[in-house]
């Protein structure tokens, strides 16, 4: 009985990319594909015929009468081809035998590479005219908010809605990275310079994982995380680096963790005016252990929930 063979590959890959069963079966039988592709033509180089025909199930039956053939699957795997054909086949057994494997799969991150190319339509003459005339700085309130909503959906403990919100933060990295590819010669950027470094300080930073350097515990790691940091940098100060656009609640907080990581030993302003008394009740805080922000934060939340029960009432 003739074989159908529906090959599956991963439109992600280089198209030579094929696993070995893969590449002795193209060559051994006729291959169909709906159109051309970088793989098609890869398969005809290698010694392999490839015949462009329409994408239905009596041609590949037509095709299947008297011999095995391989079905290339377009980009998505041509799941509604599949199942009709399956169905068919289910219904009249004796056509022919169908085989769906995979000549190439998509590697961890493998979409990453979709929402890259997404961006850059939208981004290019013809796309969207909003995200065209956007520029760094306009676009700065908006990664702000995701990353808000990132950590709303946290505090919620909403796993799908962080997953949601997470894209959104990924969306202003992509648009920030595609319009830095326009900067002039000499301060361009590309979204893979932004990956690439973000490796490199990885495994930099990380050398009990990458370099086999001995540690003891998670603090002498935190404490190798800042060395490592501190030379990076060059910094001046055990402050510099601090993000001043914080809210100022977790900027202070941050401040005072930062002295006591250095050990630098400064009193606190005296006096009574607001911001003194509030930055003594933020060291107070997390010298017992607490975070100031997320209890002002619950705190305020719980008033809202008090006032929102007030006007019910």
């Amino acid at each position: 009985m003739p074989r159908i063979l529906l090959l599956v590959t991963s439109p992600r890959l280089p198209a030579g990319l094929l696993t070995a069963a893969a590449w002795d079966a193209v060559r051994a039988q006729p291959v169909l594909a709906a159109a051309e592709s970088p793989l098609t033509s890869a398969v005809r180089e290698a010694g392999g015929t490839v015949t462009i025909v329409p994408p239905t199930v009596d041609t590949l039956l037509e095709r299947a009468r008297d011999t095995d053939i391989v079905w290339l699957a377009g980009p998505t795997g041509d799941p509604d081809l599949a199942r009709e054909l399956g169905v068919r086949l289910a219904r009249q057994p004796g056509l022919a035998e169908l085989e769906v494997t995979y000549g190439s799969w998509d590697p961890a991150g493998a979409r990453l590479l979709d929402a890259v190319a997404v961006m850059d339509r939208l981004y290019s003459p013809g796309g969207d005219p909003w995200k065209r005339a956007q520029t760094h700085r306009s676009l700065a309130q908006f990664l702000l908010e995701e990353a808000y909503e990132a950590y709303d959906a946290i505090e919620a403990e909403d796993l799908t809605g962080l997953r949601e919100e997470l894209g959104d933060v990924l969306l202003q990295v992509v648009l920030h990275a595609r319009l830095a590819e326009e900067l002039p010669e000499g301060r361009r950027w590309t979204v893979d310079d932004v990956a690439a470094g973000l490796v490199d300080k990885m495994i930099r930073r990380n050398p009990h994982v990458f370099a086999g350097t001995e540690v003891g515990s998670v603090d002498e790691i935190i404490d190798n995380w800042e060395q490592i940091k501190k030379a990076e940098k060059s910094r001046d100060s055990v402050l510099d680096g601090v993000a001043l656009a914080q809210p100022a609640l977790a900027l202070a907080a941050k401040f005072l963790q930062r002295a006591e990581r250095a050990g630098i030993s400064v009193p606190l302003p005296e006096g009574d005016d607001l911001g003194a008394r509030l930055l003594r009740l933020v060291a107070a805080a997390r010298a017992a252990g607490e975070d100031p922000e997320a209890e002002l934060r619950a705190a305020a939340l719980r008033y809202a929930d008090a006032v929102r029960a007030a006007e019910r009432s």
